[in-house]
């Protein structure tokens, strides 16, 4: 069993990525595909994991490096893609303008860098 780590997260940190996991069962539209590249066994695994994975972040419980990792690509993509997420819609959903987004998410990103999964072939592991 993965060892479960906790993060040092702000509030705007945590609810940045609290939004990105909870936008999947919203406007953002996954594939298969894409969940599983994402970390999840498919879309309906994702809109299942994203729930206790945004309580998890919510309640500042630790999680395992796999699920930090699809929190965070769940979020990036989320934010980003205008085709799969939010994209330019972002904005109005996630509370946050372009600019507070970006500099948020950077900082989750360094702050997680030490906790990514790795990726082997086209999964995380």
């Amino acid at each position: 069993m993965d060892d479960v780590l906790t993060m040092e997260l702000s509030d705007d940190e945590r609810s940045l990525l609290r939004w990105g996991l909870l936008e999947w069962g919203g406007p953002a539209s996954p594939t298969d595909d894409l969940a599983r590249i994402m970390g999840f066994e498919s879309a309906a695994d994702l809109y299942l994991q994203a729930r206790r994975l945004a309580e998890a972040v919510r309640t500042d419980q630790g999680l395992t490096r796999l699920d930090w990792t699809r929190a965070l690509v769940a979020t990036e993509f989320v934010w980003a893609s205008d085709v799969f997420g939010s994209g330019l819609d972002a904005v109005l959903t996630s509370g946050f303008s372009d600019t507070e987004g970006v500099v948020i998410l950077r900082s989750i990103q360094r702050k997680l860098s030490q906790a990514q999964a790795r990726v082997s072939g086209r999964s995380l592991v």
